[in-house]
Order: C-alpha cells, then sequence, then structure tokens
C-alpha cells in the first residue's frame, strides 16, 4: 500500500485489537452532528484519506470500507486508491448498507465499537437494535482518536463576535423568550442545544471555528431559570460577555456540559433532539426528556423582514463580484495561463473588495470539461485543470456576508459550444426555470415541486443525483434545514421567508457538468376565497445565464419572457455597483433572447 493513510489505518487497528474491538464505525462528523466540521474532528479523514462533507468509514481487522452519496463517488474513487478502503454507494439499491454489511463481515458475539460523542443519539439507537438482534455487542466509549492520532490539531481558540442586531433583526433575548414558550407548548422545561448553528442563531453569536461557516464550537441549556453557555474561556471577549450578561446567560467551560448535564434536576423535563444531539450527552441527562426535532430550527428557517432586505442586498454586491470575475475568466482562459485553483483565488479578492464580506460560504467547485462532472469537486494545485478558449466550466460559489449568505452555481462555455452542450445546458435550464415560476398552495413540501426541476431530463431518460434545493442560513451555513426540495419525503411545509436553492443539474462521466443555481425567497402569492393561499419564489440570485449555451429553439415564449424579465432585474439591480467596463459586459450579457 502507498497511500499516506495506511498506518493510520493500521495504527487504528492495532489500538482495536489492543482493547478486544471487532469492527468500528467512523462518521464524518463531530460532536455537534455538523457538515463541515474543524481540523480536530476529522479523524475519519486521517485513518481514509476521504475528504468529503458526507461518508461514514467501517473497519474491521482485515477489512475497511467507507459510504457516500452520490455527490462524491467519482471523489472517493481518487481519494480513496491505495488507503485500504473500498467505496460503497449509499441509497444506490447494488451496495450493502453499513448494517448489512456488518452482519455479513462479522461473527456472533462481535464487539461493535463507536464514540458515542459522533454518533447521535437516534443513530446509536437504531445502532443498539441492530447489535442486538444480531447477536453483536455494542461499545460506545471507544476513543482512538485520542490515543493514536499524535499530531492531533487543537480545538479551535479565536474569539467569538457578535452578530450586531442591525443585521439579525432580532434581540438574542427575544429568540430566547420565543423559543421558551416553544417548549412549553411541547410540554418541555428546558433544551439541551448542541447544534452549532442553532446556538449561533439563538445567541447572535458568531465565530472563526469551522472554515466557511461563522459559528463558535459551543454548548448551550436553555430553562426559565437556568441560560448556560459552554464555550472555551479564550472566546469569550469582553463584548461577548456583556452580550451574555444582557441575556442572562452564564458561562462555563465547554469540558463541564457533561458534568452539568448529569446534575441536571430530575424533575426538569429536557427537549433534545435525537439526531442532533450525541448518544453521550443524550445519556448523561438522568431526567426526564422529550425527543423533538429542534424547536429552533424552525424559528432560525423563516427569515425576518431585516433578514430578507439583507440578503437582497448581499447578493447585489455577490453579483457584482462575480461580474468582475466572469470577466476575467473570459479574457484570461483563452490564454491558457490560468487553471481552477487561480478561478477560485480571483473570485475571493474579487468579493473581498464588497463591503461586508467576511468569508466564502464554501469551497469554490470550480470545474472544467470532466472536472464539471465530479459534483463536489475541490481543485488542488495537484488536480487544477489549465483553462482555454473552448469547453464548458461549472462554477459553484458563495460568500458569507454580515447581512446575508450566497450560493450560485453558473456554468458557461469558454467557446465554441457543441449542439449537444447547448441542448443538455437548456434541459437543465428549462427545469430549474420551471421551479423558479411555481405557484403552490399553503401546506405544499418540497419534494412535492422537486419533479417541475427534473421533468425535462426525465423525459430524455437522464436525472441528477442530489437533491434539487437546500435551506440557506443568515450569516450561517450555507445548507440549513429543515425545508428542503428533493425527491424523498420531508414533511416540512414551505412557508413565507424561507430561502432554498435551485439547483438541478447533469452530470457527463469524463465529459462535462451542468449547474444552474439560484437562492429563492418564499413569497405571498394569491389569495383566493374559493382554493386558499397560494405561495410563489422570489429569485435572488442576481447573474445571468450564459445565452450562448442556450438553444433558443427549445424555449417556450413563457421561458424567454422569463428569462429576459430575470435580465432585465439583474441589470438593473447590479449595473450601479459596476465601473463602466463591467457595466457594459453585463448589459451583452443581458441583452433580450
Amino acid at each position: 500500500m502507498s497511500k499516506e493513510t495506511f498506518p493510520h489505518l493500521e495504527a487504528l487497528r492495532d489500538e482495536m485489537r489492543r482493547v478486544n474491538v471487532d469492527a468500528v464505525i467512523i462518521p464524518g462528523t463531530d460532536p455537534h452532528q455538523s457538515e463541515y466540521i474543524c481540523d480536530h474532528w476529522k479523524f475519519r479523514d486521517w485513518v481514509s484519506g476521504f475528504t468529503g462533507s458526507n461518508g461514514t468509514a467501517v473497519v474491521t481487522l482485515d477489512q475497511a470500507a467507507l459510504w457516500t452519496d452520490s455527490r462524491y463517488f467519482l471523489q472517493a474513487d481518487i481519494e480513496l486508491a491505495d488507503s485500504g478502503f473500498v467505496m460503497m454507494k449509499e441509497n444506490m439499491g447494488n451496495d450493502p448498507t453499513i448494517h448489512e454489511w456488518l452482519r455479513d463481515n462479522l461473527e456472533e458475539d462481535s464487539v461493535i465499537a463507536i464514540d458515542g460523542r459522533l454518533y447521535n443519539a437516534q443513530e446509536a439507537n437504531l445502532l443498539e437494535r441492530f447489535c442486538g438482534e444480531n447477536g453483536f455487542m455494542l461499545a460506545t466509549e471507544f476513543y482512538p482518536a485520542d490515543r493514536i492520532w499524535t499530531d492531533r490539531p487543537a480545538r479551535p481558540s479565536e474569539p467569538a463576535f457578535i452578530h450586531d442586531v442591525k443585521y439579525a433583526g432580532e434581540e438574542a433575548s427575544d429568540k430566547i423568550e420565543r423559543l421558551l414558550n416553544v417548549l412549553e407548548r411541547n410540554d418541555a422545561t428546558a433544551m439541551l442545544v448542541t447544534a452549532l448553528d442553532d446556538i449561533a442563531w439563538l445567541f447572535n453569536l458568531r465565530g472563526n471555528d469551522i472554515a466557511f461557516t461563522p459559528v463558535a464550537i459551543a454548548f448551550a441549556y436553555i430553562s426559565r431559570s437556568t441560560k448556560v453557555i459552554f464555550i472555551d474561556e479564550n472566546k469569550v471577549t469582553d463584548e461577548v460577555r456583556q452580550h451574555f450578561k444582557a441575556c442572562d446567560i452564564k458561562v462555563r467551560d465547554y469540558d463541564d456540559v457533561i458534568h452539568f448535564l448529569e446534575r441536571v434536576n430530575e424533575h426538569e423535563v429536557v427537549l433534545i433532539d435525537p439526531n442532533r444531539v450525541s448518544d453521550t450527552l443524550a445519556n448523561a441527562l438522568q431526567c426526564a426528556k422529550v425527543y423533538f426535532r429542534s424547536p429552533i430550527t424552525d424559528l432560525k428557517c423563516v427569515k425576518n423582514d431585516v433578514q430578507v432586505e439583507g440578503f437582497r442586498h448581499a447578493m447585489e454586491r455577490d453579483g457584482a463580484a462575480l461580474v468582475s470575475l466572469f470577466r476575467w475568466i473570459e479574457q484570461m482562459a483563452p490564454t491558457g495561463t490560468i487553471n481552477e485553483v487561480d478561478v477560485w483565488t480571483k473570485g475571493q479578492e474579487f468579493r473581498a473588495q464588497q463591503e461586508l464580506y467576511r468569508e466564502d460560504s464554501f469551497a469554490m467547485i470550480c470545474g472544467y470539461k470532466e472536472h464539471g462532472a465530479i459534483v463536489h469537486y475541490e481543485a488542488t494545485p495537484e488536480s487544477a485543470s489549465t483553462l482555454h478558449g473552448e469547453g464548458i466550466l461549472l462554477v459553484d460559489s458563495g460568500a458569507q456576508y454580515l447581512d446575508g449568505t450566497t450560493d450560485i452555481t453558473r456554468t458557461i462555455t469558454l467557446g465554441n459550444p457543441t449542439p449537444q452542450e447547448k441542448h443538455d445546458f437548456t434541459l437543465v435550464l428549462k427545469g430549474h426555470l420551471a421551479l423558479q415560476r411555481a405557484k403552490f398552495p399553503v401546506g405544499t413540501t418540497g419534494c412535492q415541486l422537486d419533479v417541475l426541476a427534473r421533468l425535462p431530463l426525465w423525459q430524455e431518460a437522464m436525472t441528477y443525483g442530489h437533491g434539487t434545493g437546500h435551506g440557506v442560513g443568515h450569516f450561517l451555513g450555507c445548507h440549513e434545514g429543515p425545508q428542503s426540495i428533493r425527491t424523498n419525503l420531508v414533511d416540512v411545509k414551505l412557508a413565507p421567508g424561507m430561502i432554498l436553492s435551485n439547483e438541478p443539474g447533469l452530470y457527463k462521466t469524463g465529459e462535462y457538468g451542468i449547474r444552474t443555481e439560484n437562492l429563492l425567497l418564499v413569497t405571498q402569492a394569491e389569495q383566493t376565497e374559493e382554493f386558499g393561499d397560494f405561495l410563489t419564489f422570489e429569485p435572488l440570485t442576481l447573474f445571468p445565464y450564459d445565452t450562448q449555451l442556450i438553444d433558443r429553439a427549445m424555449l417556450t415564449p413563457e421561458e424567454v419572457a422569463q428569462i429576459n424579465d430575470y435580465h432585465r432585474m439583474v441589470r438593473e439591480r447590479v449595473t450601479p455597483l459596476l465601473g463602466a467596463d463591467d457595466a457594459a459586459w453585463l448589459a451583452a450579457k443581458t441583452k433580450e433572447l
């Protein structure tokens, strides 16, 4: 084996032998069940070499496998080469699930181990049931990273900061009161809050602990009589301390949380989200518990008027930065002197010139030609392709501004588009447009709308493996629930103030990838006496589609008008922020079809 992580895999097996463990399951998350995590908790990456945001490794004494979804199949093939791991495809119907694989590869009385701090209570309960049904034993206190990861990065230590109410639109004390009222309606007296974005929203607290997501690592416990945040002392500046004091929030050390939970009054009824609270923390509570989806997710997903207006302004500035970026790409690509990494670097440079910019909202996906077919491709200096004056380029990028979070994908031609490229691009665009102009009754869920984006592709026996739309946070996570638009049922009704992405795509391995993405705001549409209230979408993202890739003959008059109206809005709102050359470029790109 030549992969540099292979010695890490062998070190893990040595540790397993030392404590008589037959199999270990390693999720790619942290004690807060975060999608994106800091380096301190990237033990799965350290063992396997796989860096995708979704993936679970399973290691036995003689085998190792890693499960991931369709976004990462090509990436996993590359990163797991010579690592000792084989890739398993989630939800594809051919490869076994983790439980099936364990059942087929372990003998009765085998010990399956997890780090209970990294496994949410719901998954741990299912795993415990699986072990009982199959004659296995489950150990939940296996912490190999603490022993064998000798050069493990420390927990982040940068100070936290307060998100000003002029951007947040609501005081933290008012949010806490709203939460307490929801708890009481659900027969709970307290809540254990572990998701970092929930804590950030509830307390108007932000940090620099995780790349691209402005959160501070902390836990919180909220009741009428006790409000506590568990956070490293070095993160608490004087400003933050005064803010906590004004909200009657006590500060305790991050590592004190278990000690505190073990001593919670037995008469309390604590609400915990079983998908967000770790098995370790859930078991530390000896009082009554109510298992329920975090009510904070439902509160924060509906943006207030200040946040919505902030999003609109952030999109205008982001659109201006992207005009500069894509104009630069068009100028430089024919010279053969820039690559995919250069595009990300230049994108950060242009965005950093805009007011209220803090950082990107995720690692830019810049895929030229066949790299565009890797759904979550991230270019490195070693892998980056040089751009030229032909072929398709997919750029998926976003930014964190104090007044909003952006996420946009545009696919452009760098020259000489083929009829097939134009055909495929237009199919994806037709689905994107259909969803964007949808009108639907109150009570509709995202899964009921998903077919609108997929139907043009389905009609030609093509599809894409990822969801069509995810929620977006306000100066928070680029991916935020509970709302979504996807094929599987997520029983969350869309409501005014929710923001979701609209991003159908098409990926042809070895050729190119196409994706078109805008962020949409759910708004009130018509109110009818006979049929009730209807909702619709307002496109927030402000950047043109590449008309050079559109096959005009495939569009209906309604679609042509929709594109022209959208381009007119983009031009009117973004042009005032541009210099003369960029304004001329945007005018050319938004000419009527």
